[in-house]
Formats: structure tokens, sequence, C-alpha cells
């Protein structure tokens, strides 16, 4: 059984195409674009995920706004590990081990 070549060209033009299932992917790729850092577009959707929409994408715009800066992806992280270090949850301790 022989694939055609026309099925081929509909899977490559179907590969082009955005797929976006959640709110943080969506947020993610925002943040990409507004820092024009789209090789870094995971670890957006990433952050948006664990650290909330509001609070990355409102981190990206300052630091878009920003017109001093050179590499406007690495200020972000900078600054956001800065801001979000303080937000991480903390371990839960290990509960006691019952050796009977």
């Amino acid at each position: 059984m022989a694939i055609g070549p026309e099925y081929l060209e509909t899977l490559r033009e179907r590969a082009k195409t955005s797929r976006i299932y959640q709110r943080h992917q969506m947020t993610g790729l925002t943040v990409a674009d507004l820092l024009d850092d789209q090789a870094h577009k995971a670890l957006y959707i990433k952050l948006a995920k664990e650290q909330g929409d509001e609070r990355v994408l409102s981190l990206a715009k300052s630091v878009s706004e920003r017109r001093d800066v050179k590499n406007k992806g690495a200020y972000f992280m900078r600054l956001a590990t800065k801001e979000f270090k303080s937000a991480k949850p903390k371990a839960k301790a290990a509960a006691p081990k019952n050796h009977a």
C-alpha cells in the first residue's frame, strides 16, 4: 500500500498549524512573541503553567516595554527567577516510616 504524494503534502501542511489546547499554552506563546524569543516558547509555556498566566504575562509585558534591554528573553528570566523563587511551594515533610 503506497502513500500518495498528495497525502504527504497534506501532512506537511497540517504540521505547520499551531494547536493550542490550554490557556497556559496561549500565554506562553504570547510571552515568546512579546520578548521576541521563539526559541524558548516551551519554557514560557511551562512557566505559565506553574506560576500562573497573569503573573508571567504581566512580567513579560513590563520587560517588553523597556527599550534599553537588548536581550529581553534573558532579562525576563533574570527577573522571573528572582520573583518566582519566593513563590515556589515548599517540599512537604516526609511522613515518618513505621518500623513495626
